[in-house]
């Protein structure tokens, strides 16, 4: 039975983290069996390991593979601490190099706003999944948040929910409801996000149509970016015509509480 749990922790741990799962493995085998205490010094051996490799030695090698960890700047952050933690910050430099461009650009006309970017890449290994997603692979993706504002119509660094994803900005009843077209196909994963908010946050804030036309057209115009990714509603209700903006297709997750963006 513990050998089974041992399993299921490296099986998760490695779907969360990528590497959680081989530094668990790693603590197991430095910690003797009669050792006293074994469970409680085993944790702190994994939790030791883990930070040590992710912080300071996947960045260094995660290059060999194609990808850097993303550049926090004063124009870009993660939306929580778990994002670096779990080594979900990774890109081909770049996507690198065209977020802190985006990120210059949207903040030099909204003084004080930044980028805040949720799920990118694992830094090792092309076509390891990182769940949920179906395609943040290959070190070309990554998500960002929508842009919202105040009650007095500022923009905000503020988001609605914890995890960063399932608060939607669901169609209004005259635009084109992509949800339940894609729904009514079958496609129960496609509103499932809203099960992965943990917890809804600054609820005085709401979605702001200027500042996410502004960060999108930004986002296009950068040469480097092939797609971008948005629900068909938002789309037409921000006026967007560029090219590059798609429907990511009902075997996704909707996208109206956040930006796909992807190289080409």
């Amino acid at each position: 039975m513990k050998n089974l749990l041992h399993i299921v922790i490296i099986l998760i741990l490695t779907v969360l983290t990528q590497i959680g799962g081989l530094v668990y493995l790693i603590a197991l085998l430095l910690i003797k069996k009669s050792v006293n205490q074994r469970r409680l010094k085993g944790i702190c051996v994994f939790v030791f390991l883990y930070l040590l490799v992710t912080f300071l030695i996947v960045p260094f090698v995660a290059p060999i593979f194609g990808r850097e960890r993303i550049k926090e700047t004063e124009f870009v952050q993660a939306h929580s601490f778990f994002f670096k933690l779990a080594n979900r910050n990774y890109v081909k430099s770049e996507l690198n190099n065209a977020i802190e461009e985006i990120a210059k650009g949207f903040e030099k006309q909204n003084a004080g706003i930044k980028i805040v970017y949720l799920d990118a890449n694992f830094p090792f290994i092309d076509q390891f999944p990182l769940l949920p997603h179906l395609s943040h692979n290959d070190g070309k993706k990554i998500d960002i948040s929508l842009i919202y504002e105040n009650p007095n119509g500022k923009l905000t660094n503020k988001k609605p929910s914890t995890s960063g994803y399932g608060v939607y900005e669901d169609p209004k009843p005259s635009e084109y409801d992509q949800v339940s077209v894609c729904q009514s196909k079958g496609n129960w994963q496609y509103d499932f996000p809203k099960y992965l908010t943990f917890g809804r946050i600054n609820k005085d804030i709401k979605f702001s149509e200027r500042g996410t036309r502004n960060l999108i057209n930004l986002i296009v115009k950068q040469p480097e970016i092939g797609k971008l990714f948005i629900e068909p509603h938002l789309k037409t209700r921000l006026n967007l015509t560029n090219n590059k903006i798609r429907f990511h297709g009902c075997r996704a997750v909707r996208h109206d509480d956040h930006i796909h963006l992807q190289l080409k």
